[in-house]
């Protein structure tokens, strides 16, 4: 991730040979690339069988590391089981090389939460099984590689992509492998060569804070960008970052014993609630992988050693977290972990940039200097050390999609799964990132309990964390509404609350639009619609989750969620207000949770109110028509839109206002309205039928028609 050339060398025990970084998909010269790409697949697969290595037996694959994870075996078959699954999936490979193989070792990569363990048991092959079943995909994959026509740029559509993205998979799982075996029983792992740990520690440093200007970061990467990427590397994000002092050095082992010695570990008021859970769980008081033998020891992967006091302290989220709580008592400044954008500011103060592809690493990065973290003053990136590389760094941000998102067709849940404000950013990379994972526009994520070769480093900022939008709404009904309201049109037929509004509007012309009511606003399209011309626009509904997403789309500009497509299978969808011409106008909204048949006496006043599909869903409807008048000016327009689909699952019987017979005579809807409407007001036009499609699934829409009539206050 840096230019810089490292002037401490290689440890002796690496090859001569640099890990291969991830491959430039574009140029001019094919061949080569797909010379590059086998190289780098060989020595992928190569170096990720020799992690393995460093397990002492049979047992060691079998019995778990930890209990929120599968055991070693699973983790030896699963990266070569996804180049399978997915070379079937994009139709390159005819036919699966072992069925049971692909079913056994193909999902179930993501620790579990620690309050939601699963103790589901599994029939495991042997090692040598899986060995002689990795040799077959090894050969399957290079013949593809060897024989698949290359085109650049390899693109998103290339049948290069999905081979890449195994490789890059493959990385991923060299990492987190290498946590499991560092998690394992110590008899049940063995030293390597190959795996040899950094030897030297020294001093530890006094840290301290150094400013960081205020300035602007861009984030995201083009679909046209020449280096392979995850899906939520994707799309554009910009931010100002206002200046924020940030600590010299990660935290060290040293520097992380005064929170531990302080009684840190035993102070809930330092510890988010879900930390407390965490702690209490897990009966940690101490960072995992120290050990205590009447001195302190740390557990390195095959190994343990005495403390190396230099050495950054490895720990998860939540007990960085306690340790900025407690900074914060002791200093008496805000004391936390960057943001993603502070990290990235950081980042472009230190003059970071890309790792060679020549060149050892001036970080320890990508297996270049050793396979373990060292001192946390060895290598210095402006007037910081460790800006990437060593340990990977926890950061305030949740991970969340840019806007531009979207999802691989051959990897849809890579990301998505973890937008749910549970998964925190980790930046930077550790000793053992390859490939994407060292990138600077990586962005990689783990739940907070979570162990990973992870550390962290401090800053003191007055500037507010925000939780950016990570949400992805998934609810059936919600998801319908949202794609009713902001989604695509289908059949021809005309976007409904966008139709409303439009037909409100005009219907105001040469009248006041001061202020707009949108009742049963649902997920707030209509509303937004109204503020084009409106100086203030209510949205009242009586749903929380409805208010939730026009809320959600009022200040984050952006709504996100699946739609169902067959069964079990959804897309990912993405709508903003700049993409529908709105985002000028939510300054002029509000949006309210309430009940039409019982609004509270602030909505009142208004020039205009829209119910959209509403008197057919109120429990008291006849009181709602006979009170709305208290709401509208003199001269103001009510705007009644409704299908008529009344059931008593909404509104009792005796309480509907049409679609019944009355003295043997057949009422409706429309005479109901007239009677309960026309002592305050008049109907200024027609009554008019317009078409709505609520799309459920790719293959079932319901068309409906709701009859919209206009009402003008007249006392």
């Amino acid at each position: 991730m840096t230019s810089t050339r490292s002037s401490t060398g290689r440890e002796a025990s690496m090859s001569p040979d640099l890990f291969p970084r991830t491959v430039m998909l574009a140029g001019n010269d094919p061949e080569a690339t797909r010379r590059s790409i086998e190289a780098c697949f060989t020595a992928t697969f190569d170096r990720y069988e020799s992690l393995f290595t460093t397990l002492a037996s049979e047992e060691a694959y079998r019995r778990k590391s930890i209990s929120l994870r599968h055991p070693l075996m699973f983790y030896l078959g699963h990266t070569a089981t996804f180049f399978v699954n997915k070379l079937v999936l994009a139709k390159l490979l005819p036919a699966r090389i072992d069925a049971n193989m692909e079913s056994i070792f193909a999902v179930g990569v993501d620790e579990m939460s620690w309050d939601d363990l699963n103790d589901a048991h599994y029939q495991w092959p042997l090692v040598s099984e899986v060995m002689a079943y990795r040799a077959k995909v090894r050969a399957a994959v290079l013949a593809l590689i060897r024989e698949l026509p290359v085109a650049l740029p390899i693109g998103w559509d290339s049948p290069f992509w999905p081979i890449v993205m195994g490789i890059e998979h493959e990385r991923i799982h060299l990492e987190t492998s290498s946590v499991l075996i560092r998690q394992q029983s110590l008899d049940l792992v063995s030293p390597q060569p190959e795996w040899a740990p950094i030897r030297t520690a020294g001093e530890p440093p006094e840290n301290t804070l150094i400013t960081v200007p205020q300035g602007e970061v861009t984030l995201g990467k083009s679909f046209d960008d020449p280096w392979y990427g995850w899906d939520n590397e994707y799309g554009h994000h910009r931010a100002d970052v206002e200046e924020f002092k940030a600590s010299q050095f990660l935290v060290s082992n040293n520097e992380f014993l005064e929170f531990v010695e302080a009684g840190g570990y035993l102070t809930d008021s330092f510890w988010s609630e879900e930390g407390v859970g965490w702690r209490n769980f897990a009966k940690a008081t101490h960072p995992t992988f120290w050990v205590w033998k009447n001195e302190w020891h740390l557990r390195l992967m095959t190994e343990e050693v005495t403390m190396p006091w230099d050495w950054p302290v490895e720990v998860n989220f939540h007990e960085a977290k306690a340790f900025c709580g407690w900074k914060s008592e002791q200093t008496g400044q805000p004391v936390r972990m960057p943001t993603e954008d502070e990290w990235h500011r950081l980042a472009d103060e230190a003059g970071v940039s890309e790792l060679e592809n020549d060149a050892p690493a001036n970080a320890n990065l990508h297996l270049d200097h050793g396979a373990s973290s060292c001192s946390v003053t060895r290598f210095q990136h402006g007037q910081w050390f460790d800006v990437v590389g060593n340990v990977w760094q926890w950061v305030e941000t949740p991970t969340y999609p840019f806007p531009g998102f979207d999802v691989h067709p051959l990897y849809d849940d890579f990301t998505t799964p973890t937008f749910d404000n549970q998964h925190n950013l980790i930046k930077g990379g550790s000793w053992i990132s390859c490939g994407n994972e060292t990138r600077l526009s990586a962005r990689y994520a783990f739940r907070r309990h979570f162990f990973q070769h992870a550390g962290f480093r401090y800053v003191v900022s007055d500037a507010e964390v925000t939780l950016p939008s990570a949400y992805y709404e998934s609810d059936a009904r919600m998801s319908e509404y949202a794609e009713f309201h902001y989604g695509d049109e289908w059949f021809g037929v005309a976007n409904f609350p966008q139709a409303l509004a439009s037909k409100a509007l005009a219907s105001m012309a040469g009248r006041p639009k001061k202020r707009a009511l949108d009742l049963g606003c649902a997920s707030g399209r209509c509303s937004f619609e109204l503020a084009r011309e409106f100086e203030q626009v209510d949205g009242v509904d009586f749903s929380a989750n409805f208010i939730r997403q026009g809320v959600e789309m009022a200040e984050q500009k952006v709504l996100r969620y699946t739609r169902a497509e067959e069964g079990e299978l959804v897309t990912y969808q993405e709508r903003t207000l700049a993409s529908l011409g709105l985002e000028d106008v939510v300054e002029r909204i509000s949006f309210h949770q309430g009940d039409a048949c019982n609004l509270k006496p602030q909505f009142s006043g208004y020039d205009l109110v829209v119910a959209a599909n509403l008197i057919d869903r109120l429990y008291k409807p006849a009181q709602f028509l006979q009170t709305v008048h208290e709401r509208i000016n003199v001269g103001g327009i009510l705007m009644i839109a409704s299908p008529y689909t009344w059931l008593e699952e909404y509104t009792p019987k005796e309480e509907w206002i049409g679609g019944i017979k009355k003295n043997g005579e057949n009422v409706s809807t429309l005479d109901g309205l007239k009677a309960l409407l026309e002592p305050h007001f008049r109907m200024i036009s027609d009554p008019e039928k317009v078409p709505f499609v609520i799309r459920e699934t790719m293959h079932k829409y319901q068309h409906s028609l709701s009859e919209v009539t206009l009402w003008e206050r007249r006392s």
